[in-house]
Order: structure tokens, then sequence, then C-alpha cells
């Protein structure tokens, strides 16, 4: 997980604080509730996230040929898997 449990916290409490200063939203379960939902998507995402991503690292490990971290080539094939497995973990 890149963002640390705190980070999680704090995004989740200014998000809720957006939406009680917008007009247009309007609350039908406490607030703290709706933040830890928040919270567990946050999570959620970033945990899927850091699946892909070890997935797609195992991908380009397993090429025939040594593909070092931090080439452009490595870059591009990462890239390409990471969006391809994004699109069948999430649908889009």
């Amino acid at each position: 997980m890149r963002l640390s449990r705190e980070k999680i916290n704090h995004l989740s409490k200014l998000i809720i604080a957006g939406l009680i200063k917008d007009d247009r939203v309007e609350f039908f379960d406490e607030e703290n509730n709706i933040r830890l939902e928040i919270v567990k998507v946050i999570t959620d995402l970033l945990k899927i996230d850091d699946d892909i991503d070890t997935d797609v690292r195992k991908i380009i490990s397993s090429y025939s040929k040594n593909i070092k971290e931090g080439t452009p080539e490595w870059d591009v094939l990462y890239n390409k898997h990471y969006n391809e497995e994004d699109k069948k973990r999430r649908g889009f």
C-alpha cells in the first residue's frame, strides 16, 4: 500500500469536509460512518493496485530476456501489462 493509514484517514476527512460544504450533498447516515466507508474504498483500491503491481512484476520477470527495472523497455512493458490487468480487474 502506498499510503499510510494516517494519510488515508486524513484524505477521508478532507473528502467529508468538502462534501459538508457542498449544499447539493445530503447525508443519510452519520458523517463518521460515511468517512469510514471512504477509508474502506480507498484501502480496497490501493490493495488492488498493489496486487496488480505484484502480478505485473512477476510477468515481466518471467520474460526470457532479463529486462532491468527503470529502463525504457521495462517502463513500456510495465505500463502495458499494468493497463491490461487494471482493465481485467476493474472492468474499464
